[in-house]
Order: C-alpha cells, then sequence, then structure tokens
C-alpha cells in the first residue's frame, strides 16, 4: 500500500502530494511528488530530483523542506515497503 506524507497547509489545499508508491521497488529509492497530472521524483538516497522533466524548479521549496524535514519518517517507511532495495545501499555496508 502507497505512503502519502501529510503535508503543512495550504500545500495540499492547493492539489500538492507526496507520495511512496507502490510497485517501485526496482527503482532508486524515491518520493514521488505529485499536482494534478504532474509528477516529479525526488531521490531520497541522493536527495535529489531524478528527472529534467516536468522542471524540479516547478516545485515549491517548501515542499522540499518539507521531505527533507521528515526524511527519516520517508526512509523507515521505504525500507518497509521495499526491503530488498533499502536506502542505505548493501554496498554502504562494506566500507
Amino acid at each position: 500500500m502507497a505512503f502519502r506524507l501529510p503535508l503543512p497547509d495550504p500545500l495540499p489545499a492547493r492539489g500538492w502530494k507526496v507520495k511512496i508508491r507502490d510497485l517501485e521497488r526496482n527503482e532508486p529509492p524515491h518520493v514521488t511528488i505529485l499536482r494534478k497530472q504532474r509528477a516529479w521524483r525526488f531521490a531520497l538516497r541522493t536527495r535529489t530530483f531524478l528527472d529534467e522533466v516536468p522542471d524540479p524548479k516547478d516545485v515549491p521549496e517548501e515542499i522540499v523542506t518539507e521531505i527533507l524535514r521528515q526524511l527519516d519518517v520517508l526512509c523507515r517507511e521505504w525500507d518497509a515497503m521495499y526491503p530488498e532495495n533499502p536506502i542505505e545501499s548493501r554496498e554502504d555496508d562494506d566500507d
């Protein structure tokens, strides 16, 4: 089941959502930022946008700030949903 990050007002009223979607286990760990028909993927490992289109500059800074503020929650949720693709990669453990 998808995880939806609660966002502070007025972001939800303006149509913004942040989710960890189902069936994304083979992709780099990320959250999807949604507004209407547009979607941006934000990587949980690198804390960067994964795509150039749509333009990441269209995402309000408050969204990115909230993702970073709730990063621990998002990482725990991703790891619970996709234990075979954890945030901390297995290669990192070999150092």
